[in-house]
């Protein structure tokens, strides 16, 4: 098995698996929801995933999966006018909907979402929105007695699927890999500064025409990219959105670390004879596991 398979198996090891019971629990929901709010048993209609998932850069043992449902505007100035904390009020009318449906599953509140957890480990986190004129989402916010906010997560969506494709499909792959190392390596950074950085990477990066026989030398640059970021920046700013995305901690050391252990892993790949085990156990010591032994 040479380096491709390597990295193919790899990628194919980390994709999400269980996108059945995922679709079916989204559009129970779906079709919930809409039955209350919209009068309609549509399981599509008025949903979105957000999050990881929605950007397609979710891995195989992810937890939360992140959702919006768009409610008629017609709410919004009616939850605006409440004496006390509308948007909590908001958040149990929509707990209290989903409770007819999941009525042994455990749902329960988290400020911005609903939360609905099941048995298997999966977590689905439902955010009620209304929809702004230029595409955006207005949310509440339960919080601190309450108040409205705005994300955009089309943008973010569209522009990692935009550039995935101008990359021959190789800016999904990076951004799985580097949270399967997250994992492995505990990194302090969020999914979605993951996802920032590796969309930014990518765009300049002399390979990303190519296919998995370059994946070894796209991880070493990537984690030198991240090794090379400012450590006093505080923000990025999220594909297509633009919204701040706050870091979590320095994440640049265990950037630095990997670097020379991919280093070391390309070493043994073009030694004369090719060091192939001890290659992989360096790709392993990286990300874990799940990379072929």
């Amino acid at each position: 098995m040479g380096l491709a398979e390597w990295f193919g198996n790899f990628c194919s090891n980390i994709r999400v698996q269980d996108g059945g019971t995922i679709s079916t629990r989204y559009k129970a929901i779906t079709r919930r929801l809409n039955t209350d709010f919209w009068n309609t048993t549509s399981d599509t209609s008025h949903s979105l995933y957000v999050g990881s998932y929605g950007r397609n850069t979710a891995i195989r043992g992810f937890s939360d999966l992140d959702m919006v449902f768009e409610l008629p505007s017609i709410l919004y100035y009616q939850y605006d006018k409440y004496a006390g904390n509308g948007q909590s009020a908001l958040l149990q009318a929509i707990r209290t909907s989903m409770q007819k449906t999941y009525s042994t599953s455990s749902i329960g509140g988290d400020g911005q979402v609903v939360v609905v957890s099941f048995q298997d480990g999966i977590t689905f986190e439902v955010m009620p929105v209304f929809t702004n004129q230029v595409g955006s989402y207005t949310y509440p916010d339960s919080n601190g007695g309450g108040s409205w906010k705005t994300t955009n997560p089309r943008p973010e969506i569209e522009a990692i699927r935009t550039r995935n494709n101008a990359c021959n499909g190789n800016l999904v792959p990076l951004c799985r890999m580097m949270r399967s190392w997250k994992s492995n390596w505990d990194v302090p950074i969020g999914g979605l500064l993951v996802d920032t950085l590796a969309y930014q990477f990518i765009d300049g990066w002399q390979y990303k025409d190519k296919s998995y026989i370059y994946y070894d030398y796209m991880c070493r640059d990537f984690f030198r990219f991240m090794a090379e970021q400012d450590k006093d920046q505080e923000y990025w700013k999220a594909p297509g959105s633009g919204q701040y995305v706050y870091g979590k901690g320095l994440f640049q050391w265990k950037a630095t670390r990997c670097y020379n252990i991919s280093l070391e892993a390309i070493k043994h790949e073009s030694a004369e004879p090719k060091q192939e085990w001890s290659a992989k156990q360096k790709w392993r010591e990286i990300f874990g596991t799940s990379f072929p032994d």
